[in-house]
This record gives structure tokens, C-alpha cells and sequence, in this order.
């Protein structure tokens, strides 16, 4: 017998547990996750989150920042929504339990790079994912919600354009099992494994975009990719994130001869946005030929260095670096999905009752370019829309019209000889070389030309690492066949041969599957 719910959500970070928590009131819930409950990218969150909550702050300063760090494709209505229902998400955080940081009895506001004013929301410092996620965690297991663990969703069953299950993948057992449903919310996260060098945990693998694009959703965006300026950088150490809270708090970009170099490449110099920060370290290591650069924070009180930054702290001093008496040697890394999963403004895709919510979706919010510390703040805001869409509680609202669309009906892959053999870090490498921070059209044909072959030859894959390979096999070849046709820069996407912006390019890029 085949087990129904009225909600399958898949994915196990603040999207996924956020989102079962306001649905298990209007429905039985399914909560699948391929790991364990707490294998996340929340939980790696340093950052926090942004909320116009501050005596001099407003929604509509909020509005104008996330508008001008999007460079030109935000979508205002959706980032509307967003810095306005800011305020009453954030209220419901604390409700919940979440220990927001505090001065004087009021929640402590911070700055980060490209924020006109202090507004960003942290927990123990510099682990506001983390106390998030245990905080939504502990509640999912205080309910009925029922929860598959090491549980692969293998594939989303469509019928006559609407969703009606998913088929799982035990793998543990490799036993396969499908579920019925009335509505599935992808909340898979994001992608940082398509690269080399990436701040996620080795769970992000694009499950959430293949699975929507093989069964008829639209994905969007996808050339914009974001690199965080500043993880750490040590030999046989994993990329580790340095938070962009420490340029906020006075840190300082160094080259390796001990030189102050942002000011030469932005007027706001640190504080300048993520992808102008990224490029700007990215082509001064190219300049003094060097693998990194330095994060400067010797200046600062070291009792405010470990008290605000008690994570990086702790992880620097494990690994031998006291970062209030040495600077920190960094570079950029894959960090963020800009694009993904197209929805509406309720989180709806364009297969009735799927849905998807977090840094697998497409809001629009971000445009071209992520404003620091939004991220969570669109899960709790489409989260709780999408719940209140599918209970009936609100009903579409006219929108302003949207950027013109550009579709392409993306083949399978095709044959190609003398290919290497396909692996995770040979894609990793191939990416990160070819469709990284700074790309080229030879470069993108390479890897379009190499991805399109694996996809052909890769075959049925049946076990979770075949599954995950084949994944990230497809979302990055939605990557480069988005760049290769995005010819101009703008926001994370750089191409040498197109180094402006064109404004016959101020409209999305979307795919879809062919028929």
C-alpha cells in the first residue's frame, strides 16, 4: 500500500523544518532528508539575518538595498514582500525560541557589506544558522511530523501538470519506495559542490533543480552563481566561511605584501558587494601571484574579536591562528544559488501543487547578485506564503509584469570522444576553472562541451552517489548554457569577453525540459 500525505517536504534546513512547522496545522506531514536532520547548509549560516526592525531603518531603505546589490534584476514586488513582511518573520523567530544576541535588553543590529544601515539579526555571534536550526529542529521533534532520514527523493510524479507523489531512495537498504501527496516543497538548498573550493557541506548537490527540471519545472537564473569574498584559506584545511560580519565590524583586506587594496577597486571598498569584493580578491591574488589574500581584524579590541566572532575564533585557534594578534589568510569560494527552481510569489512553480522555498527557489528577490544576509530571511517570508497558498488562505495577486523571459529547450547531452571520466572533482575542477568567478566564452564552450558528454554517457544511476553525480552533472550544464548566453557582466556573472552590461540583457534566462 502506498503511503499518502498531504505535504512532502524535502530538504532539512530551515526551509524544510520552517515550512513542515506551519504546514503539520492544515495537513499529516512527510519530512525527507538524504542525511540526517541536521545535515544542512543553515546550519553553516555566520552571517544572520536582515530585518528592518532598527529606530532609523525602514522597510523601504531595506527595498533600495537588496534593489541596487541585485543589479538591475530583482524583482520589486517580490523584494517588497520581502523587506516588508521582514519585521513579523523575525517576531515569530523569537516566539519560537530562537536567542537572538541583544544589547540592553533589545536585539543587537549589525552592519554588513552593502546594508545602508545596521539591520542584521545574529545568534551566539556567529552562529545564528546553527541556533536557528537547532531551535526549528527541536520543535519538529516535539510533533507528529513524520521523518524519513537517509532517504533520497529519486524522482517527483507528475501527472496532467500537478504533482502527485514522490519516489525515495533508501540508502541504506536501496529499497525504493513512492508516496502519494497533494503538494511537495522542495527545500533542498543549494549547489556548492558543483566547485572546487565551496563554503557548503557536502550534501549540497543540486537534488532540488535536477529533480524540478526532469519533471517539467522551469529553472531560472542559473549563470548567477555567488562566491563569498573570504573563506579561509590553509594548507589541507576545508574552505571554512569568514563571515562577511567581519568586514561589517572594521575588518580589512590585505594583499600578502601587508597592502590595503579594495579601495583601488570600490569606492566602498570592503563593504562593497559580495561580487565586487570576490572579483576584486580574486584578480589581486592574480596580481601578486599569490593563492590568497588577508582578512586584517589585529586592530580591533581581541576581546570583541572572539566575543562577536566566537565560531571563527575557535576554528582558527584549532587550526593554529589567533586572528586577533594574526591576520587570516583568505579567498573567495562557492557559496550561494542565485537562480533555481522558477516560482511565483505564493512559491508555486509552474506544476501545480510543487512548490519550493529556500536557495533552491528562484524568487527573484536576488536579482543578479544576493544581498548579505537575505537568504533566510526569503525562506521565512515565502515559507510561510506558500503554506498559507496551498491552505486557501490567500489567493495570487496581480503582480507588476516581469523582465522578458528568454527560454531554451535544453537537450540531454550528446556524444562526445576523449572525454575524462566523469566524477565529482572532475566536474568540481572543471567549473571552478571554466564557469567560476571570471569567465570567458572558450572557457564555458569547454565545459558545455564536456558536461553535454557526460550527461549522454553517464547512463541509469541507481545508488546515492550516481544520483548525486548525475545531479550535478545537470545543474551545471544549466549553469554554462546560461552563461554561454548571457553575453554581458552583471552582478555574479562576469564574462572577460562581455565585461559590461548590455541593456538588452536586463531580462531572466529561463530552461526548461524538451519534450
Amino acid at each position: 500500500m502506498i503511503s499518502r500525505y498531504d505535504y512532502i517536504i524535502i530538504g532539512s534546513g530551515i526551509a524544510g523544518l520552517y515550512t513542515a512547522l506551519l504546514a503539520r496545522g492544515r495537513g499529516s506531514v512527510l519530512l525527507v532528508t538524504k542525511g540526517k536532520i541536521q545535515d544542512c547548509n543553515t546550519r553553516h549560516a555566520q552571517g544572520g539575518i536582515a530585518a528592518a526592525i532598527g529606530p532609523d531603518d525602514s522597510p523601504r531603505l531595506h527595498f533600495e538595498d537588496t534593489l541596487s546589490a541585485g543589479d538591475g534584476l530583482c524583482d520589486p514586488e517580490m523584494v517588497r514582500l520581502l523587506s516588508e513582511e521582514a519585521p513579523q518573520r523575525i517576531a515569530e523567530l523569537v516566539y519560537l525560541g530562537v536567542p537572538f544576541d541583544s544589547v540592553n535588553g533589545e536585539i543587537a543590529l549589525t552592519l554588513e557589506a552593502a546594508h545602508s544601515r545596521p539591520r542584521i539579526l545574529h545568534a551566539g555571534g556567529d552562529a545564528t544558522g546553527k541556533h536557528i536550526e537547532i531551535t526549528l529542529n527541536n520543535w519538529v521533534r516535539t510533533t507528529e511530523i513524520e521523518v524519513l532520514e537517509d532517504t533520497l527523493a529519486k524522482e517527483l510524479i507528475v501527472e496532467n501538470g500537478r504533482i502527485k507523489g514522490v519516489a525515495t531512495l533508501d540508502t541504506n537498504t536501496g529499497a525504493i519506495q513512492n508516496f502519494e501527496c497533494r503538494f511537495v516543497i522542495l527545500a533542498t538548498g543549494g549547489a556548492g559542490q558543483l566547485f572546487s573550493f565551496t563554503t557548503n557541506p557536502e550534501v549540497a548537490t543540486a537534488d532540488g533543480v535536477a529533480l524540478a527540471f526532469r519533471a517539467g519545472a522551469e529553472i531560472k537564473d542559473m549563470e548567477f552563481y555567488q562566491f563569498h569574498p573570504t573563506a579561509i584559506h590553509l594548507p589541507g584545511v576545508a574552505p571554512f566561511l569568514i563571515s562577511e560580519a567581519v568586514r561589517g565590524e572594521g575588518g580589512i583586506l590585505r594583499n600578502t605584501s601587508g597592502k590595503r587594496f579594495m579601495p583601488e577597486y570600490a569606492p566602498q571598498a570592503e563593504l562593497a558587494p559580495r561580487d565586487v569584493v570576490a572579483r576584486s580578491i580574486h584578480l589581486e591574488m592574480l596580481k601578486t601571484q599569490s593563492d590568497h589574500v588577508y582578512l586584517d581584524v589585529t586592530h580591533l579590541p581581541p576581546h570583541k574579536v572572539s566575543s562577536r566572532f566566537p565560531q571563527i575564533y575557535r576554528f582558527c585557534l584549532d587550526h593554529g591562528l589567533d586572528i586577533a594578534r594574526e591576520a587570516i589568510p583568505v579567498s573567495p569560494a562557492a557559496h550561494y544559488m542565485i537562480g533555481g527552481v522558477k516560482v511565483n510569489s505564493w512559491g508555486e512553480t509552474n506544476i501545480k501543487g510543487l512548490f519550493a522555498c529556500g536557495e533552491v527557489a528562484c524568487t527573484g528577490v536576488h536579482g543578479a547578485n544576493r544581498l548579505a544576509s537575505n537568504s533566510l530571511l526569503e525562506v521565512l517570508v515565502f515559507g510561510r506564503r506558500i503554506i498559507e497558498y496551498s491552505a486557501g488562505e490567500n489567493q495570487p495577486e496581480m503582480l507588476a509584469p516581469l523582465p522578458q523571459l528568454t527560454k531554451r529547450l535544453l537537450g540531454w547531452g550528446k556524444y562526445v570522444r576523449d572525454l575524462p571520466d566523469p566524477s565529482i572533482p572532475s566536474l568540481q575542477k572543471l567549473l571552478w576553472e571554466d564557469s567560476g568567478i571570471i569567465r570567458s566564452y572558450s572557457g564555458l564552450s569547454k565545459a558545455q562541451e564536456i558536461l553535454s558528454g557526460w550527461q549522454y554517457s553517464l547512463g541509469d544511476v541507481s545508488d546515492r552517489k550516481g544520483i548525486e553525480l548525475a545531479n550535478l552533472i545537470l545543474a551545471g550544464r544549466l549553469m554554462v548554457e546560461s552563461a554561454l548566453l548571457r553575453q554581458e557582466s552583471r552582478g555574479a556573472h562576469y564574462r572577460t569577453d562581455f565585461p559590461g552590461h548590455r541593456p538588452e540583457w536586463e531580462k531572466h534566462i529561463v530552461f526548461i525540459k524538451e519534450d
